[in-house]
């Protein structure tokens, strides 16, 4: 089954073309990495497979849905870690996973199980906004997963992080179908099945990342 369906898929902001011409698909169980400088439309991309923002053109289906239209069905299945951690710093890590749960009917027992395994149980009952970035991070990625989702979004999820968080944060975004953003080339082709590179918001890359090499990537930035 095709977790992820795009076809000439764009998004304008104004007369400034963020993204345009995206075709491609996806695979449950596999991982698209995208690559590309800054304002080459990755962002753009995830932000309309989370159903965050309109396609201009083209059509999107996503776990079986197509997008905008059926957004309802999909949000609830898929876990999007952005660069706004979307946690509320006034509430405590637990209270914030809490609000999430309620969102999802996940059991509360989940909550205790990934900050133990980020490393937080001790800070749980700290509000966020006494937090470090590594440590919002580590706590937006429990809150993305915590509803163990179909699919996952994520826009450089080790960022922040020292070796040790992000040893205690990669098994839980490991596996499952995946869109990666990565400025991190050799991780990001270790961990894709497909990659996209996105120049000017145009696919400058698309192929199976067997057969995209570390050079290939690194030429979008230049």
């Amino acid at each position: 089954m095709r977790a992820i369906e795009l076809a000439d898929v764009g998004r304008a902001y104004g007369e400034r073309i963020a993204l345009t011409g995206v075709t491609l698909g996806l695979d449950t169980g596999q991982t698209l990495a995208v690559f590309g400088s800054n304002g080459a439309g990755k962002t753009t991309l995830l932000r309309i497979l989370a159903t965050l923002l309109r396609p201009h053109r083209g059509a999107v289906r996503v776990l079986g849905r197509e997008l905008p239209r059926d957004g309802w069905a999909v949000r609830g299945k898929v876990g999007f870690l952005g660069h706004d951690p979307l946690l509320y710093r006034d509430l405590t890590a637990r209270e914030n996973l809490r609000f999430h749960a309620r969102l999802h009917d996940v059991a509360p027992a989940r909550i205790d199980t990934l900050l133990e395994a980020v490393g937080l149980e001790r800070r749980g009952d700290e509000p966020v906004h006494t937090f470090s970035r590594g440590m919002v991070q580590r706590l937006a990625v429990c809150r993305a997963v915590l509803h163990e989702p179909e699919l996952l979004l994520l826009d450089e999820p080790l960022a922040g992080l020292d070796p040790g968080a992000a040893a205690a944060v990669s098994p839980l975004i490991a596996g499952g179908t995946r869109v990666l953003i990565s400025h991190d080339v050799e991780h990001g082709l270790r961990e894709a099945d497909v990659v996209l590179g996105l120049r000017g918001g145009r696919p400058a890359i698309l192929a199976d990342a067997k057969s995209v090499s570390a050079q290939d990537v690194r030429g979008l930035y230049a």
